[in-house]
């Protein structure tokens, strides 16, 4: 597989979407979120998606210059519209609106629908975070979108993967990061695997007729298999988490709950946004972290482990170390990258 550093990944990456119709800092903020996610260790929402996005300018499904609008306001809440913009686009005005409202109120939701792919949900509530002061949450379902999970107890895809995300600052480190879906996996692990021909591990999917298969290619297969609910043997715990997040993403921003459409209009997205201060000193906030994670981390360990980690720190161990050794891509990925960067009329062979 191609390594790849991570200032040339971003330099393709610049080059494909403002060759797409994007502004400068359009793209930059759709590449430089992708990246992070591969730095991350995210690979299933990084350059993967460089092809998906263009492509899906190309077909006029996603508005490579769409400016997000707010369409429904108060002092704490706020809807807002992406007319189409790239989901990063979208995703980043209303996290600013929230951190913004929250900075003057204390607390701020902000709903957000017609913007394509927000990509990595948790790289919003981490906005908030790093302000050092303000606690972020995010919930995110994909519209209509309903045919990769498979409903607790069902055999059929029913709902999207339904991602929850939260992040919490540290004095002078970086923030806790939770960034899970409500499925055992993020439908673009299944499609990296499927890139890679690679296996994927027992327990995530199921073939039509419901029988455990490790081959990805089940789970585009006609007809479809699907990806299960987060849970195992408690497995109800994550379709339950699934439809929460449908409500909280879907109904309240206006886009729409799952329907089983098989073609991704729009996430549907609730960032909630807490200013610390409002609630406690923020001093006191630091010090009550510091001691549970401390506390945590003080159990013995399992056989097979060398530490407890907080959640995040694999990610921005993960990040140090790929910025150094750059960034693995399969060569599928790869593949089509550079084709659409021919379509584009751009030169691969430089990149």
């Amino acid at each position: 597989m191609p390594n790849i550093l991570p200032g040339r990944l971003r330099e393709v990456g610049y080059q494909l979407f403002e060759a797409s119709g994007c502004t400068e800092d359009d793209a930059r903020a759709v590449v430089d979120h992708l990246v992070e996610s591969n730095l991350f260790g995210h690979d299933s929402h990084g350059a993967i998606r460089y092809y998906e996005y263009t492509r899906a300018i190309r077909e006029g499904r996603f508005q490579p210059r769409a400016t997000p609008e707010i369409v429904r306001e108060k002092p704490s809440t706020a809807v807002v519209d992406a007319g189409g913009a790239l989901g990063q686009v979208g995703a980043t005005f209303a996290m600013n609106l929230a951190i913004e409202k929250a900075r003057q109120n204390g607390l701020a939701t902000v709903t957000l629908r017609n913007t394509s792919h927000v990509g990595r949900a948790g790289a919003y509530p981490l906005m908030a975070a790093r302000q050092n002061n303000m606690i972020g949450l995010a919930f995110v379902n994909a519209g209509r979108l309903g045919y990769q999970i498979a409903p607790f107890g069902g055999l059929d895809g029913r709902l999207s993967t339904n991602p929850i995300a939260f992040s919490a600052p540290r004095p002078e480190t970086d923030p806790i990061l939770v960034d899970m879906t409500t499925s055992v996996v993020a439908e673009g692990k299944v499609r990296v695997a499927i890139n890679q021909g690679a296996e994927v591990p027992e327990g995530w999917l199921i073939d039509a007729q419901g029988n455990p298969t490790t081959d990805p290619n089940e789970f585009r297969a006609d007809p479809p298999g699907a990806i299960l609910p987060m849970g195992g043997v408690v497995a109800h715990k994550g379709y339950s988490l699934g439809l929460v997040v449908e409500l909280l993403g879907g109904a309240l921003s206006g886009e729409g709950c799952a329907a089983g459409s098989r073609t991704m209009h729009s996430n549907g997205v609730l960032f909630t946004v807490y200013n610390i201060e409002h609630f406690t000193e923020l001093s006191t906030y630091n010090d009550e972290v510091e001691a549970l994670l401390e506390h945590v981390k003080s159990s013995r360990l399992a056989p097979g482990f060398s530490e407890i980690l907080a959640p995040g720190e694999p990610e921005f161990r993960n990040a140090q170390r790929k910025e150094r050794e750059g960034i693995e891509i399969d060569e599928t990925t790869w593949e089509y990258i550079c084709q659409e960067g021919h379509i584009l009329g751009l030169d691969p062979g430089s990149w």
